[in-house]
Order: structure tokens, then C-alpha cells, then sequence
């Protein structure tokens, strides 16, 4: 893989046109909307959608008038077998909702990420981090577009997850909520995220966690028990696990008291 651009976009009036050659673009938007054509069609992302355009095409995109939309953007040229990841293999641009959303753009923020401190072997560890976004996007494209019901309920379970997270959710009260057997709404849940029940909980613990530890003056102890963590060597392993670093090494980003 060769990666030439990795890019997180804000704006309100942007604009680009383009030829991909032999390079791929993949864009995902996070939040508002915007518009691309592709080859003359229109495709118009919202937030969670993601557009894959294949190599040797030619596009032009740009903002909704007076709408806002952050998003990120890579481009990059698969080197290796294309067969071997299914959502490179069409001739055709990929327009896609994953299920597997949140997965993917933690893949696409730790690339931008290492694409801006440019560390020893960043291009190494951000194109594997795309690689792994790829294949999270293959297994979901391989499985099928699933109904439209299905996905509404899965949706249901991680917005529950969003709000009671500091709570031990677990399949049976998960299942509860949205009127499905405890194993049917883990089956499910698993099936459209990609994650657990209680990776998905502990990710959005995580989450909270680094807001506060940059925003707030509570301590890392305090931190970890307002987003459900009683035992803070407990905390602090889930947060080297999903983040590679530790709570303190955020508290570097606080602003300074006055």
C-alpha cells in the first residue's frame, strides 16, 4: 500500500475536483452533509456515510450551501492483490453506511493523527491501520446490505449503550430494552457493529474518559468512577488497551488554571 494523502476536512464552503488515476479516495463524513459526483452520478454523504472511489476516475465535490461537515479523507494506492479485500475489487464508486462506523473512524482518527506527528514508521502504522478499516468494511460488504429493521434495532442498542454506559449493560438488559432475547440483541448487535456488547460500552467509557481528562479538573480516580470504572488499575488497563496510551499522558492537553 501507498499512502499519498491523509486528511480530516471542516469547512462550510469547500470545493475539489479531481482524477484518482491510480490511486483510490475514500472519504467518510462525520458530521453534516456534502456532495460528489462520480463519473457524472451524484452521491450526497451525511453523517456515518462513506463514498470508495475506485482508481482511474474522475470527481468533483464540494459543500451543501450553508451546511457544515467535517470528514475524513485519505488517498492511496493498493499495491498488493485487490482480490484479496472484496470492497477494492469493483469497478464502480463504493457508497456505504457501515454498521461498523465507530470502528472505522478510530481507524481513520489514529491515521490522521500519526499523519500529522509524522513519528518514526508513521506510513507504516497508518497504512495498517487503514488495512484494518478495510477489512472491518470487506467483511461487512461480503455478509450483505442486512434489512433495514435490523439495523434500526441495532442502532436502538448502541444509542441505549450511549446513555447508560456508566451502567454494567449487558446482553440481557440490552435485550430487554429493545424487546429481543439477551442472545438474539448480542447475536445482532455484533453481527452490525463488528463489536461486543462490551467493547462497544467500554469504548464509550473511553471515550468520556479523554473528554474529561482534557476538559475537566477531576482527577484520573475521579474520572474513572464517573464513567463506571470502581477499580482504577482496571481503568487503566482498558484505556492502554483501546487508546495505546495512559490517562495521565492526557492530562498534558488540559488548559492551565487561572
Amino acid at each position: 500500500m501507498k499512502l499519498e494523502a491523509v486528511r480530516y476536512d471542516r469547512g462550510v464552503d469547500w470545493y475539489e475536483e479531481g482524477h484518482t488515476e491510480q490511486s483510490r479516495v475514500m472519504a467518510l463524513v462525520t458530521y453534516g452533509r456534502c456532495v460528489y459526483w462520480v463519473e457524472g452520478e451524484k452521491y450526497i454523504l451525511e453523517k456515518g456515510d462513506l463514498l470508495l472511489i475506485p482508481p482511474g476516475t474522475a470527481y468533483y465535490a464540494k459543500s451543501v450551501p450553508t451546511v457544515m461537515h467535517t470528514k475524513y479523507v485519505v488517498r492511496f494506492a493498493w499495491l498488493t492483490d485487490a482480490g484479496e479485500l472484496s470492497v477494492l475489487t469493483g469497478p464502480q464508486p463504493l457508497h456505504h453506511s457501515p454498521g461498523c462506523y465507530e470502528l472505522v473512524i478510530e481507524r481513520l482518527k489514529e491515521m490522521t493523527e500519526q499523519w500529522g506527528e509524522r513519528a518514526d514508521y508513521y506510513k507504516l502504522m497508518a497504512g495498517a491501520q487503514l488495512t484494518e478499516a478495510l477489512v472491518y468494511l470487506s467483511r461487512e460488504t461480503d455478509r450483505g446490505q442486512l434489512p433495514v429493521g435490523k439495523r434500526r434495532l441495532a442502532e436502538s442498542m448502541k444509542q441505549y449503550i450511549q446513555t447508560n454506559y456508566r451502567q454494567a449493560v449487558n446482553k440481557e438488559a440490552l435485550g430487554e430494552a429493545v424487546g429481543l432475547s439477551p442472545n438474539y440483541a448480542a447475536t445482532l448487535f455484533r453481527t452490525v457493529t463488528g463489536q461486543t456488547i462490551s467493547e462497544y460500552m467500554h469504548r464509550q467509557r473511553i471515550k468520556t474518559a479523554i473528554y474529561m481528562l482534557t476538559d475537566s479538573l477531576l482527577t484520573i480516580h475521579e474520572i474513572a468512577e464517573s464513567v463506571g470504572y470502581s477499580d482504577p488499575s482496571y481503568f487503566h488497563r482498558v484505556f492502554k488497551r483501546l487508546t495505546g496510551s495512559t490517562p495521565s499522558a492526557y492530562l498534558q492537553d488540559r488548559p492551565p488554571t487561572p
